[in-house]
């Protein structure tokens, strides 16, 4: 594989649905080109960071290293600025205030209080794979709706208006996958999914400025900056990144981390033999090997220079996680799945500035997931081939048919 086509797996859906040709292809750019340009027709040029004490360092760099205007790969340069803005898209001083406004409820303190409910909730799913009568798509049945009921009761939204949530996340990261977009390709279809979030959100910030109540959604709703009720674009922004990455993220590191055990039979039985002690540092395995978020954006703000590559103020570079998080100088056998992998400092929740506010609440429904599965879970194999969504920007498993005995 030559540079110019590893480089390009960077802005094709169908690579990250491979995870083989990903890995193999990134794991050339560590080795020969961690700074690497990538100039796709169609798209805007930047630069692949591929290596993790890079990723690391710009993370950490938040003056050198702006989010805008550009937090993700873009088909179209020119295209119109997203309805909406949330917390990704916000460089300081905007950013610390706009995040504080929610950190309490994701703190661990914050995420406790959330222990019991999280615990019936990961029982009512295993119960129900139960129910299904040994063969189900953990991914349709399972991973996709648990995490989404935690974080979308979090925000008090009604749940009859759940499977529209999903639908609608569904759209906006999988706007590049056939099985899941709209009409409309790429950016349009991901922008027609924003502007039916705005619409729907718009009537959630109405109600809870007049009826506020004791949820998240309210909160955000009501918060004030410097005195002033914050806007609606941030309260959407708010409501769209919580409701959408708030789920869809763990949805994929669930699932695709069964797909590991199951790809991995000897990290089965470990993990079954020894759940208490094992299902904590399996599940950080499971968001390193997954790595659901697939990169962020930054430009910089002035010159600078990366591994001696120099980097002209405006630039945008392009931070791998899934690269990062495969990194032969960090991880011992990173290619190797590991239940018991320890010390295991992945960046599957990013860093710095930006380190993801659901850390904490993710790594709890996880593990309240796989505590209530594995002692439980028999037998389990696959039952069909699994399949992965095409994106550039968030994802994991779309399909994971699996046959298995459960008591």
């Amino acid at each position: 594989m030559n540079l110019d086509e590893a480089g390009g797996v960077f802005t094709d859906p169908t690579a990250y649905a491979d995870e083989q040709r990903f890995h193999a292809a990134t794991a050339v750019l560590r080795r020969e080109s961690p700074v690497h340009r990538v100039e796709t027709e169609g798209f805007a040029p930047f630069w692949a960071i591929t290596r993790y004490d890079d990723v690391m360092e710009i993370s950490r760099d938040s003056e050198l290293w702006h989010n805008a205007p550009r937090t993700a790969v873009q088909q179209d340069p020119d295209a119109p600025a997203p309805p909406i803005r949330a917390l990704v898209q916000m460089d300081a001083p905007d950013h610390p205030i706009y995040r504080h406004i929610s950190a309490d409820w994701f703190k661990p303190a914050g995420v406790r209080r959330l222990s019991d409910r999280i615990t019936q909730l990961a029982k009512r799913y295993v119960d129900h794979m139960a129910d299904l009568g040994g063969e189900c798509d953990f991914v349709q049945d399972v991973a996709a709706h648990y995490p989404l009921y935690v974080i979308l009761s979090l925000l008090g939204l009604p749940e009859e208006d759940f499977p529209r949530m999903l639908k609608l996340t569904q759209e906006l990261f999988g706007a590049e996958d056939q099985d899941l977009a709209r009409a409309a390709d790429g950016d349009a279809a991901a922008m027609e999914a924003l502007l039916d979030f705005f619409q729907y959100f718009q009537k959630v910030i109405a109600d809870r400025r007049e009826n506020p109540t004791d949820d998240l959604g309210s909160v955000i709703a009501n918060a004030t900056v410097h005195g002033d009720t914050i806007g609606e674009l941030e309260v959407v922004g708010y409501y769209v990144l919580i409701a959408t990455a708030g789920h869809d993220t763990t949805s994929a590191a669930i699932s695709g981390g069964l797909h590991a055990l199951l790809d991995n039979p000897d990290q089965w039985q470990r993990l079954t033999a020894d759940p208490s002690a094992l299902v904590p540092t399996a599940v950080d395995e499971m968001i390193r090997w997954t790595s659901p978020v697939k990169h962020f954006m930054r430009t910089a703000t002035r010159d600078t220079t990366i591994r001696g590559v120099p980097i002209p103020a405006g630039d945008a570079v392009l931070l791998s996680y899934p690269s990062a998080n495969r990194d032969e100088d960090v991880f011992t056998d990173p290619q190797t799945f590991d239940v018991g992998r320890t010390p295991n400092k992945h960046v599957g929740f990013g860093f710095g500035a930006h380190y993801c506010l659901g850390t904490h609440l993710a790594r709890l429904e996880a593990r309240a997931l796989y505590t209530e599965l594995v002692p439980r879970l028999r037998e389990v194999e696959l039952a069909g081939t699994p399949e992965y969504m095409q994106t550039v920007f968030v994802g994991g498993p779309k399909r994971l048919p699996i046959r298995y005995k459960i008591s």
